[in-house]
Formats: structure tokens, C-alpha cells, sequence
């Protein structure tokens, strides 16, 4: 497969390499759902969730805003949202 058959979601971070970068970039770990709810607020489409709470009440954890940062830092070196000016500023 060369490299013009790569969707453009094949060509950007999965979760392992956005894991990676932050740890070695900010010295924290960060979860495959922390990412997702990142990825989901950016506007990111992820597929549908197979491992949905049996109950619609059920709680999940949300992220913590330094590692919502520091998720958005790496969805920005990836180049899978754009640079935001403000940290506090939506995807």
C-alpha cells in the first residue's frame, strides 16, 4: 500500500502514539477513554462505543484539565486539530 491509499485518519496518531507523547513530553499517563473524550469534544469522530455502561445513569470518570491539555498538545503536534491561541479555548 503506498502512501496516496492512506485515509487521512490512517495517517494520524492512534491512541498508543498519543499516550507515548505524552508521557514523554509532560511525565503524565493518560487513558485510552481520557483520549477519547478529548478526541470527542474536538470534534473528532470516533466510532461507535461497543463497551457501552449497561445502565444509561452510569458515571464515568472525566478528565482532569492538565491531562485534557496535555492531550490537546498532542492532537496538535499530530496535526489532528489546529493550534489553539488560548489553552483554555475549545478545540
Amino acid at each position: 500500500m503506498d502512501e496516496m491509499d492512506l485515509t487521512a485518519a490512517e495517517k494520524k496518531a492512534g491512541y498508543e502514539e498519543i499516550k507515548e507523547y505524552v508521557l514523554e513530553k509532560f511525565g503524565m499517563k493518560v487513558s485510552h477513554l481520557y483520549i477519547a473524550q478529548v478526541k470527542r469534544k474536538c470534534g473528532i469522530i470516533e466510532r461507535e462505543k461497543y463497551n457501552k455502561p449497561k445502565s444509561e445513569d452510569a458515571r464515568q470518570p472525566q478528565c482532569p484539565p492538565e491531562k485534557e491539555a496535555a492531550i490537546r498538545a498532542a492532537l496538535e503536534h499530530f496535526g489532528m486539530i489546529r493550534p489553539s491561541v488560548h489553552e483554555d479555548t475549545q478545540c
